[in-house]
């Protein structure tokens, strides 16, 4: 597969389905070029297209949208996340869900210690998102922070455990916990606003909502 359809497939997996202009814009190619290479990724069963049903009566062409097809989001790494799954379920039949339990618990124990590490250095909430957001992406969960409003965005594109996860939500649970407690007092809440895990979505997002100043608190007290 060329460089090209690579970051087509890219694209498409970090920034959901879109029309083959948009991808020739962020993939910097000529719209007749991403369709020549779309066309060609369909043919492998990595891509999917539907014409996108226009309301209000517009005239015109319907314009067609592009997304993964499960082959393609197939391409990503999922962690050996068949051999995952085994592991999973023969602890809980061997040892009882507690055991389970305490397996996360422990790899989530691990992980905070190993992200503090890395986070020493950044004080201020945008730059502890952004080496959080590194750190992730680094793992291969496609990580990236965005702001929104006044909140920010801990959004990723991709589960490299989402096999396990599937299997047993307890590890959504402990990362919403484990990035609860790596963000602290900066923080007024951390919520996950989208689920790979649930109908229809395609990705795991977080609101971070700062918290506010003591200052600006007293004043409306």
């Amino acid at each position: 597969m060329n460089a090209t359809s690579e970051r087509l497939l890219y694209q498409l997996k970090s920034r959901g389905a879109q029309s083959a202009a948009t991808l020739a814009a962020a993939c910097a190619i000529t719209p007749m070029g991403a369709h020549k290479q779309l066309q060609g990724l369909l043919a492998q069963g990595l891509v999917e297209a539907e014409d996108e049903v226009k309301t209000g009566g517009t005239a015109g062409r319907p314009k067609r949208i592009w997304r993964l097809s499960a082959m393609g989001h197939g391409r990503f790494p999922d962690r050996h996340g068949e051999l995952a799954v085994q592991l999973i379920r023969q602890t809980a039949e061997l040892f009882g869900p507690a055991a389970l339990e305490q397996l996360i618990a422990a790899r989530e124990r691990d992980m905070l210690a190993s992200y503090q590490q890395r986070l020493q250095g950044a004080r201020s909430l945008p730059a502890r998102l952004r080496r959080l957001a590194e750190i992730r992406a680094e793992e291969g969960y496609l990580a990236r922070v965005e702001r929104d409003g006044s909140d920010w965005l801990l959004i990723e594109d991709h589960c490299p455990i989402c096999a396990a996860a599937s299997s047993c939500q307890g590890f959504c649970r402990s990362e919403l916990a484990l990035f609860r407690a790596l963000l602290g007092a900066q923080v007024a809440s951390v919520e996950r606003c989208e689920h790979l895990l649930q109908a229809g979505a395609r990705r795991c997002a977080y609101r971070i909502r700062a918290a506010r100043p003591r200052a600006a608190v007293q004043e409306t007290m």
